[in-house]
């Protein structure tokens, strides 16, 4: 029987991959917070995503991880740090070899992992999801590791809900204020925010499809929205010429402005009225706002609306994919634009007539 007066402990949960990956990961970190207050979370994660880390709430430590292909002594160093962490239980959300090895190593008591790849003979307490067959979202899996080490630990499994980034309501029209004078922006007008980018991961729309979704969706809106481009290191000159294409098709564009660091991009994205990305760590950011969002998805199982479903609210989420046609999974020019535009632009209209 779970008891909820169980003593708190500290924790050490791994996602040390893409930012998407990350993201949907909070939930998870959301559930074992709430879990007991006093619970010490402290997450292991790439540089890259170390900015988000910080400003995540359910966060108390944040440790840098130097990757695969570190030498020798970051490895050890590593090392060190998890053994002076003095760490109750590990949580593997993503499984791999090292991270088992230097867990068992830390002599960390509890090691918790799926049981999947030979990795899992690091793991004490092993979980078999078999996420290959891509049968429920990521982040739900991320939440059933999560909720069976609470039961090993003895702790309470409570229920976690959008937003899993929750910013004070002031926030919002902070950003919006700020974006509006950066740029000269209508606030009266709809804010669509497009990430065209992938990070180069993630199969997306092409520029020209992105220019022909904007320009259905903005034809059936009653006031023209502004599209608002966002752009990940490196993309910045792929986004300007979207914008510009989009300018040359009689519709308002900008890039966002760049930002400090990601944490500070990130909270730019509350401006959003909604958020239309392939499925990028972007796109989950908006997400994890519980912004409106718009995702594009290939129809290969392992990369499907189901499985990289944002965790917004279900009424704050709208997916797009191509028919799973064999041997077509990833051709992205079979997603009817029209059919998209037609749903984004009908959910700006039930946004407005809510917010009257």
């Amino acid at each position: 029987m779970t008891d909820a007066t169980a003593s708190p402990r500290r924790i050490l949960v791994v996602r040390n991959d893409k930012l998407g990956d990350f993201m949907l990961a909070w939930p998870a970190l959301a559930s074992l917070k709430r879990a007991s207050g006093a619970n010490h979370i402290t997450v292991l994660v790439p540089g890259y995503t170390a900015p988000l880390a910080r400003a995540c709430p359910w966060v108390d430590e944040v440790l840098v991880d130097p990757g695969d292909h570190a030498g020798r002594r970051a490895q050890r160093e590593l090392l060190d740090t998890l053994r002076r962490g003095r760490f109750d239980a590990l949580l593997t959300l993503f499984s791999t070899p090292r991270i088992g090895w230097l867990g068992w190593r830390a002599g960390i008591p509890l090691r918790l992992a799926p049981a999947t790849k030979w990795a899992q003979v690091f793991y004490n307490r092993r979980i078999t999801q078999r996420r290959s067959r891509s049968e429920k979202p990521e982040y739900v899996y991320n939440l059933e590791l999560a909720r069976a080490l609470q039961r090993e630990l003895g702790q309470v499994t409570p229920e976690v809900a959008p937003p899993y980034w929750p910013l004070p309501a002031a926030e919002r029209q902070a950003q919006r204020q700020r974006l509006g004078d950066e740029l000269g922006l209508a606030s009266e007008r709809p804010w669509l925010f497009l990430h065209p980018g992938s990070g180069g991961s993630a199969v997306n729309l092409t520029a020209a499809q992105y220019r022909d979704l904007a320009v259905g969706v903005s034809a059936r809106l009653t006031h023209p929205p502004l599209w608002l481009l966002t752009a990940g290191p490196g993309e910045e000159a792929a986004a300007d010429g979207l914008a510009q294409d989009l300018g040359d098709a009689g519709l308002e564009a900008h890039r966002v402005p760049a930002r400090p660091d990601l944490a500070a991009f990130a909270r730019t994205l509350m401006a959003a009225d909604l958020f239309i990305a392939g499925s990028t760590g972007p796109l989950h950011i908006a997400g994890c706002l519980d912004r409106p969002t718009a995702g594009f998805y290939p129809a290969k199982r392992s990369a499907t609306p189901l499985r990289w479903q944002t965790c917004n609210r279900a009424e704050h989420r709208l997916a797009f994919s191509p028919p799973a046609l064999p041997g077509q999974e990833t051709e992205m020019s079979r997603i009817d634009l029209q059919a998209a535009a037609e749903a984004i632009a009908e959910r700006i209209h039930q946004q407005d007539k809510s917010e009257e």
